[in-house]
């Protein structure tokens, strides 16, 4: 087999293109918007998490009869299903879920407010321009 020569030159245009396309992409706002959404994200479920665990887990364990759900299990020969912990996850994740909804239509509100501002702004230069256009019909007339 024949191996081939590599160009220094080839491999350092390939690589500043690749570096050059990872900078782009790297710096589009998207990709900083997402990393900053994680991170909040993150943060925002440990404390729905601690709402669910240390506030209402133990309101409704009091409502059904003192029953803690995080200790609720099943013993199957050696196996331990636990069941309560399932039961917790799902309320944390319908929890997150409501408040994540409740947040979107927040922030959806806000830009249907943003894009009405920017239609009336639009329709109010279209008018302007208009009247000067028409101001200049009316001056070449003369």
């Amino acid at each position: 087999m024949e191996k081939k020569k590599l160009d220094k030159k080839v491999i350092i245009e390939n690589g500043g293109k690749t570096i050059k396309e990872f900078k782009d992409f790297i710096s589009k706002g998207n990709v900083v918007d997402l990393a900053v959404g994680v991170i909040i994200g993150s943060a925002f479920g440990k404390i729905v998490t601690s709402i669910v665990n240390d506030i209402l887990m133990p309101i409704i364990g009091a409502i059904i009869g003192g029953h803690d759900f995080s200790n609720l299990s099943i013993r199957i020969g050696d196996a331990t299903i636990r069941y309560g912990a399932f039961i917790q996850n799902v309320i944390d994740f319908f929890i997150v879920a409501l408040c994540i909804f409740i947040f979107v239509k927040i922030i959806s509100k806000f830009n249907k407010k943003e894009e009405v501002k920017e239609e009336i702004k639009k329709d109010e230069q279209i008018i302007l321009l208009e009247e000067i256009r028409d101001l200049l019909k009316k001056q070449n007339k003369k």
